[in-house]
């Protein structure tokens, strides 16, 4: 990947450049991605001259906005190799598409006694809603660890599967660890004692190539705005098989077929799942971010952000002062530890230095517990990245160890 390349991907993003002009080092894009131009772009034509509702207007502008709207849904269902559009529910984001197969799938399938699986390296966002089915139904969760190197260990999650587990619910790339998971074959498994297997694929989606049929889960879930598109709109994947059979989660318009004050029927999925306006213009920039991807090609993005992640962790490895966390082969994400400074204040002291890194637990306390640390300093890569990137973060680290001597 020639550094022409990514000096021309740095220019699409309006955002990594300062207000006074100066390059920003954007070393957080597994919190949040920078915009392309292309993205910004689209969501404003949506909000100006071609706004209008979907679903409802017999009006022209609305009619093609309900084309638009589902266009974005046929080349999400595109993107992810889904069997159809409907399979592609539009949500806020990844979070709010965990809850609502807690709160659905959950509800209907999960009884006292039954069990969940979640792994030590989990997104709290993949937690919590488990948690709160667990208290409401009585099941248990139990806890997959990890193995030496920082990835979900599939041999002791062999190990933990009974008859009674019904959800294993893991992330595809850790966010704080950057390991990725062998989705493959935590579907067999958890295929193999019958239990539905969920995939929280935030970090996944902007840089590995989907199938689907190939990844064999039963539920997948994503947000647009780590995919380069707006915040606000999200994925959930799911079987269409398993959506037609669960039920309801929020009620009103757009997910109704007829309403009355004696009872009331629902329309099939996925529209049953997306009560009220959608997210119009959000959809719009979404079919945009993932258009500039498909572009640029998400395995060469893979091999471009591991190839930055290994580059950096040879540097970092160079001072003796610094702790490294997860495998060698991470997808883009750099935990580290830097003696003798708490990352906050690292992050500030960069921040002097316009790099921007992400600082704190990741939402990922139970982890944190795992590694002995209070919080780590995360590092990740961006298809905007690049070498410049790293040496910026490189002379922040020295003067931070210079200050703290």
């Amino acid at each position: 990947m020639s550094e022409a390349a990514t000096v021309s991907r740095k220019a699409d993003f309006p955002g990594l450049v300062t207000r006074t002009g100066e390059p920003w080092h954007y070393l957080d894009t597994a919190a949040t991605a920078q915009k392309p131009r292309a993205v910004i772009d689209a969501m404003a034509q949506a909000l100006g001259e071609d706004y209008a509702t979907v679903h409802r207007g017999v009006y022209s502008r609305s009619a093609e906005m309900t084309l638009g709207y589902e266009a974005a849904r046929r080349r999400v269902a595109d993107f992810v190799g889904a069997k159809s559009d409907s399979e592609i529910v539009f949500v806020r984001g990844a979070t709010e598409a965990i809850n609502l197969v807690a709160a659905t799938w959950g509800t209907a399938n999960i009884r006292e006694g039954d069990r969940i699986v979640l792994s030590t390296l989990e997104h709290h966002s993949n937690i919590v809603p488990w948690q709160m089915l667990a208290e409401k139904t009585g099941a248990v969760i139990d806890v997959c660890p990890l193995t030496e190197d920082h990835c979900i260990d599939l041999d002791a999650l062999a190990g933990l599967l009974t008859s009674r587990t019904r959800l294993v619910s893991l992330a595809h790339i850790s966010n704080v660890l950057g390991s990725v998971l062998d989705v493959r074959r935590a579907a067999d498994l958890a295929h193999s004692v019958g239990a539905k297997l969920l995939v929280d694929g935030c970090q996944a989606a902007p840089r590995m190539a989907l199938d689907m049929a190939a990844l064999d889960c039963d539920f997948y879930a994503f947000s647009a705005h780590k995919l380069y598109g707006p915040t606000g709109i999200g994925v959930l994947w799911a079987r269409e098989e398993i959506l037609q059979d669960m039920p309801p989660w929020q009620g009103g318009g757009a997910m109704i077929d007829k309403v009355a004050f004696d009872g009331t029927t629902y329309a099939p999925a996925p529209q049953r799942f997306e009560a009220g306006t959608p997210m119009i213009t959000e959809a719009i920039a979404l079919h945009a971010a993932i258009d500039y991807v498909a572009e640029h090609g998400t395995e060469r993005l893979l091999e471009h952000e591991r190839r930055l992640a290994g580059t950096l962790r040879d540097q970092l490895r160079s001072l003796n002062s610094v702790t490294l966390f997860g495998p060698e082969d991470s997808a883009g994400i750099v935990s580290f530890a830097l003696q003798g400074v708490h990352p906050h204040d690292l992050g500030t002291i960069l921040d002097e230095e316009n790099v921007a890194i992400r600082a704190g637990h990741h939402c990922a306390q139970p982890l944190m517990e795992h590694l002995g640390v209070p919080a780590t300093a995360r590092a990740s890569f961006g298809l905007y990245s690049d070498e410049s990137d790293i040496a910026a973060l490189m002379r922040g680290i020295e003067r931070t160890q210079r200050i703290f001597g």
